[in-house]
C-alpha cells in the first residue's frame, strides 16, 4: 500500500510538473507572438526619427540678427596673426574654415562679445557663395551684430566681400559638447 501511495504521489507531481511547464511555455509563447502588424516595433525606424529630430533642432535658429558683413585676412594691418577665441588654431597659411564636431566644415567669423566664442551662425550673401553659408565665432575685434568673415588675403577682402548688410540666424549659442 505504501508503495502505491508513494508512486501515486510522484506520479502526481510529474503531471504538476510538466501542467506548470506547459503552462509557462503558452504564457512565454503570447507574450512574443504579436499578430498586429500595427504593434510592431521597427527600432531602425526610430533610431532615423531620433536623428531627424536633432539635425531639425541642429539646424533650428536660436536667435537672428542684422548686422553688416565684412571681411579680413590673418595679417591685416590691426591683426596679430592669430584668433581671440582660439589662439593657437594655425591660420597663417591662409586657413578660414574650422572642423567643428557638429557642424562639419564651417568658415571662421569674427564678431563682438555679444556672441560667445564657439557660436555658428549661419547667413546668406551672393558675394561669398549661392548655398547657405555657415561660421563659427573664433575671433573678436567688431562691434555690435557685425560678422567679419576671415578670408585668405585683404585683397580678397576688400575685392570680393567689401561691406554688406545681412540678416544671420544663431544655430549654437557658444561650444557645446567638446566641439
Amino acid at each position: 500500500m505504501k508503495k502505491l501511495i508513494n508512486y501515486t504521489i510522484r506520479l502526481i507531481l510529474i503531471i504538476l510538473i510538466v501542467l506548470v511547464a506547459n503552462t509557462s511555455v503558452n504564457i512565454y509563447e503570447n507574450k512574443i507572438e504579436n499578430t498586429n502588424v500595427n504593434n510592431t516595433v521597427n527600432l531602425s525606424t526610430m533610431a532615423l526619427k531620433v536623428v531627424e529630430i536633432n539635425l531639425a533642432d541642429k539646424f533650428t535658429a536660436k536667435d537672428t540678427f542684422t548686422g553688416d558683413l565684412t571681411g579680413y585676412a590673418y595679417n591685416c594691418p590691426l591683426c596679430g596673426g592669430t584668433l581671440g577665441c582660439l589662439p593657437s588654431y594655425y591660420i597663417k597659411d591662409g586657413t578660414v574654415t574650422y572642423p567643428d564636431n557638429d557642424y562639419g566644415v564651417v568658415r571662421i567669423v569674427a564678431s563682438s562679445k555679444n556672441l560667445p566664442c564657439g557660436s555658428i551662425v549661419r547667413f546668406n550673401s551672393d558675394k561669398i557663395s549661392n548655398e547657405e553659408t555657415y561660421a563659427i565665432v573664433l575671433d573678436r575685434g567688431v562691434r555690435g551684430n557685425a560678422l567679419d568673415l576671415l578670408v585668405p588675403s585683404e585683397e580678397y577682402a576688400s575685392t570680393y566681400i567689401g561691406r554688406s548688410s545681412i540678416t544671420y540666424d544663431v544655430l549654437r549659442n557658444g561650444w557645446s559638447n567638446g566641439s
